[in-house]
């Protein structure tokens, strides 16, 4: 799901640039030493998962894993999958350099959302019951980010609202695969590694 050099107006790339960089610093913030394994997995998880894509218009489909990121990270997803990105367009040319902040914006933001909402339910329910809630955050945060795309998109000018409206509807299959991906990464976690759920630090 990025976004590719160009395909943005001016504004939308610097607001996306500001909002990043705010996003970063609070996820630094909140990175303590204990979780820093965990961001460089997940980080590392979503920069192979999304190397397999298919485009789609300005845009592309693939697996992107940040409503698990979101969940076991909070804040600190913006830094891990910041990184992410920043290696697939400097190693792979995918997205680019000058809509690195939007790209991080669109995937980190709502997995933050994702993970302020649902973790509590997660890390207080039965190990079953905190699979079905990652489940549904996996398949949020997907459309969250769908949805992020498309506003920029469509903030970019008129002509990019046909391609604004097919990004969302191409990734409600990634919607569904995330959301059973997640579900089971959570279950697996609840169940080895139970802390990974506790409250993450305050900023």
């Amino acid at each position: 799901m990025h976004i590719v050099d160009g395909a943005l107006a001016n504004p939308v790339v610097i607001g996306g640039a500001i909002a990043a960089a705010g996003g970063i610093t609070l996820g630094l913030k909140s990175l303590d030493l204990e979780r820093i394994p965990t961001a460089g997995m997940l980080s590392a998880s979503f920069f192979v998962a999304s190397l397999i894509h298919v485009p789609v218009g300005p845009s592309s489909v693939h697996l992107i894993l940040n409503g698990l990121a979101g969940l076991l990270l909070g804040w600190a997803a913006f830094p891990a999958l910041f990184v992410g990105l920043l290696l697939q367009a400097v190693f792979f040319g995918f997205g680019g350099l000058t809509v690195l902040g939007v790209n991080t914006v669109t995937i980190a933001l709502p997995a933050v959302c994702v993970g302020l909402l649902l973790k509590p339910m997660i890390a207080r329910g039965r190990p079953l019951n905190g699979a079905i809630w990652g489940g549904i955050g996996g398949a949020l945060a997907i459309a969250g980010t769908a949805v992020m795309v498309g506003l920029a998109l469509a903030l970019s000018g008129d002509a990019f609202l046909p391609a604004a409206k097919l990004v969302f509807f191409a990734h409600i299959p990634i919607m569904v695969i995330e959301a059973v991906l997640t579900g089971f990464a959570v279950l697996l976690a609840r169940q080895v590694k139970p802390e990974l759920f506790s409250p993450t630090p305050s900023l």
